[in-house]
């Protein structure tokens, strides 16, 4: 490769990386300034307004099938259980609790991270499956992660969840091969597009304000978070054949770091709030330094010359 060449791969990863940058920058700044921000406020209106507007609108309006849109949800929940069954395993062996710890290793950021990412990596079909994804994270975190965390749950929380809706309305017209009323792609198009700049800016504010209680066991547990994410992506994507976008996609996604989410349920529950903490920021901060070769590692399978 010559040094033109780097270049060049330096420059496309760098637009890749750079809005995120930049968005969790800015939210960091922020909340490092002391400015005035609801996070409560803020969360809910990315996760029960702008986010099931932008499923809704993304795989309406893309040319997703619903067999792509089945087989990458499919590759996810598995790519979830195998790190559920990885996480657990070491918390076992290090006689950690399950309630604490297990959220932080299965559910990463896929949203504030994830979907920026697989935008800029793919272009709007890998958003498309990058909102499978996420769409199979969220359902799971916000009914399997508050039950292990809080040590209690029910079914009936799947029905408050606005982001099964969304998939289902969205899946409606993908299966009837129609295309939503005009009206209704631009209202959900427009709130949807707040959504990544939102959840961008709260991740930054929530890393100015997190600290890190026990540095070991942060970086252990954030070394695992980050290297089995991606193991079990790779593993999942090579079982089930997946290949261009929704193989990168699914990997990106497996590989993010631990979900801010997980923090606001140990705090909420006094799951040791503080030692998620240090795994949120650790992890993060470790992700933002190797984000470069894992987009340079999943793309590359699809561009040898890069």
């Amino acid at each position: 490769m010559t040094s033109t060449d780097a270049l060049k791969v330096f420059s496309d990863l760098f637009a890749i990386v750079a809005p995120v940058f930049a968005g969790a920058g800015l939210g960091w700044l922020w909340g490092h300034l002391k400015r005035p921000f609801d996070h409560a406020m803020v969360t809910a209106l990315a996760t029960q307004i702008a986010t099931p507007c932008l499923i809704f609108s993304t795989l309406t309006r893309m040319d997703v099938t619903t067999a792509a849109f089945g087989e990458i949800a499919l590759a996810a929940l598995v790519s979830y259980a195998l790190m559920g069954a990885l996480g657990a395993g070491v918390l076992l062996a290090l006689r950690q609790p399950f309630h604490s710890y297990l959220p932080s290793l299965m559910f990463g950021n896929i949203g504030n991270m994830g979907l920026p990412l697989s935008l800029f990596a793919y272009g709007h079909a890998g958003l498309a499956l990058a909102i499978a994804v996420f769409a199979v994270g969220a359902v799971l975190q916000f009914t399997l992660g508050v039950w292990i965390t809080s040590g209690k749950g029910s079914p009936a929380e799947l029905l408050r969840t606005p982001i099964l809706y969304a998939v289902a309305a969205a899946m409606a017209f993908m299966i009837a091969g129609e295309k939503p009323p005009l009206w209704l792609h631009n209202s959900t198009r427009l709130i949807g597009e707040l959504m990544i700049p939102l959840m961008l800016l709260a991740l930054g504010v929530s890393l100015a304000s997190l600290r890190v209680a026990s540095l070991s066991r942060a970086v252990g547990f954030s070394v695992l978070r980050l290297a089995g994410g991606f193991a079990c992506g790779v593993l999942v994507a090579w079982a089930m054949g997946l290949t261009g976008a929704a193989r990168g996609v699914l990997i990106v996604q497996s590989t993010m770091p631990v979900a801010v989410f997980n923090y606001l349920f140990a705090k909420a529950y006094d799951r040791k709030p503080e030692e998620v903490a240090g795994i949120v920021l650790i992890s993060t901060l470790i992700s933002l330094a190797t984000l470069p070769l894992l987009l340079l590692a999943v793309l590359r399978w699809d561009m040898p010359g890069l």
